[in-house]
């Protein structure tokens, strides 16, 4: 498809929209990876706000390739369910294309391990303690508990560039949602089951899922959410 694709799947309040004024640097600085939510709805009218203010983001020849579902309440509920116990079943699933290296090498594979040590230092979790650390990773599919969860698709017809396309597409989205006092978190690892999220969709089986995104207001009490991870800022 050539044009940004809006799917909605509940209602939502008349509550009314609130936009903050923040400079760009401002709102770079100040999203980060949310993992713990409020219970409160997200009004249908901000979470199409945000989406048409992504769609501005640059992509080739302008192919727009992003393809959105927004899916909430008893669809979210009955869709993350089906993905938890797919997962706790011991299917891993297999994403549409290789997110991460075969091989991890460093510096990347320290990054990694310095990320999953900070998660489960802040929660108190111990390295040996495999069932809170699988019990955390399946927070992922509930979205942490998000009220929208975000899924993206692409056409299979689209080769690498429409990825980067899609990355400022995403980017675009979580500085949006910053604007409107939201919080949000990239999950690669939904994109591991599309055989699941698909056919709840009805998404095409040939189209690819390319990641979703927790969507809501942060839970500034929890814990999970007290941590920022390090950004390397040496340059040459």
């Amino acid at each position: 498809m050539s044009h940004t694709t809006i799917v909605i799947y509940a209602g939502y309040g008349n509550d009314k929209i609130h936009i903050e004024t923040m400079k760009v640097t401002e709102a770079l600085k100040q999203r980060k990876s949310v993992r713990a939510f409020l219970n409160k709805e997200v009004n249908k009218k901000i979470i199409n706000s945000i989406l048409e203010a992504a769609s501005h983001a640059p992509s080739g020849v302008n192919t727009q390739p992003w393809q959105v579902a927004v899916v909430t309440g008893d669809k979210k509920q009955a869709l993350q369910e089906q993905i938890e116990n797919a997962f706790r079943s011991g299917d891993k699933g297999k994403a549409d294309y290789p997110y991460y290296p075969e091989k991890w090498q460093e510096p990347y594979k320290s990054r990694r391990k310095a990320c999953g040590l900070q998660l489960y230092s802040a929660l108190g979790i111990a390295r040996g303690d495999k069932q809170l650390q699988l019990d955390q990773w399946a927070a992922n599919y509930r979205a942490f508990g998000a009220p929208v969860m975000l899924l993206f698709f692409l056409d299979s017809v689209m080769k690498t560039g429409s990825f980067l396309d899609y990355g400022m597409f995403l980017q675009s989205v979580m500085l949006s949602a910053v604007e409107h006092g939201l919080a949000s978190c990239p999950l690669a690892s939904l994109s591991n089951y599309p055989h699941i999220i698909k056919p709840a969709l009805a998404y095409p089986n040939d189209s690819l899922l390319v990641c979703g995104m927790a969507l809501g207001y942060e839970d500034k009490e929890a814990i999970v959410n007290s941590y920022r991870t390090p950004r390397v800022t040496t340059f040459s």
